[in-house]
């Protein structure tokens, strides 16, 4: 395996492969990477993980498996956890200029396909940085069965079971205590 790209981040010059036959790959070997997730999103560890280049007939194959994790809150009690996560990328990325003319390819018939940049050089940031923010989970948990907050005290339910003092109730609305709804046979 190859070092990772020197200077930034996520990035390789390709203009080798590039010159090279169909099917020729290369292995590269990513560790210690923050990149910017935005305002809502915070990495607790660095990616690592590995990156195969694979020269097809018309760029590249990019295959990424890509491990880090997010800093966040458990949904349910609001104490700070570290989510995981792990991620495959699997992309084409096609060349925007010519490797024997140095012409400008038309680029608008692949508009949405991942493009070296003009020195040959692929950049990884940006859909790394896509793949991390689907894969946040909407609702982390610090633990699969997290019994989360006191709805009275806001203190967290683990542990041994506590109990409140039954709250005063507004004497015009104490009559509601007796309404039993159909087939309700609870009492208070």
């Amino acid at each position: 395996m190859s070092p990772g790209g020197v200077g930034e981040p996520l990035t390789w010059n390709v203009a080798g492969l590039l010159s090279e036959p169909a099917g020729s790959m290369r292995d590269y070997r990513v560790s210690g990477v923050t990149i910017d997730l935005g305002q809502d999103l915070r990495q607790a560890d660095p990616i690592g993980g590995t990156v195969r280049l694979s020269r097809t007939n018309r760029g590249l194959l990019v295959q990424a498996d890509i491990a880090t994790s997010l800093a966040g809150e458990c949904s349910r009690c609001l104490r700070d956890v570290e989510v995981p996560i792990e991620i495959h990328v699997e992309e084409e990325a096609l060349p925007a200029l010519d490797m024997t003319t140095g012409a400008p390819l038309d680029t608008s018939t692949d508009s949405d396909v991942l493009r070296l940049t003009d020195h040959h050089e692929l950049e990884l940031e940006s859909p790394v940085r896509e793949a991390v923010i689907l894969a946040e989970p909407i609702a982390p948990l610090c633990e699969p069965d997290c019994p989360g907050l006191c709805p009275v005290c806001g203190e967290r339910l683990a542990g041994p079971p506590h109990a409140h003092a039954e709250p005063d109730i507004d004497p015009r609305l104490e009559a509601l205590l007796a309404f039993r709804v159909d087939g309700d046979d609870e009492t208070r």
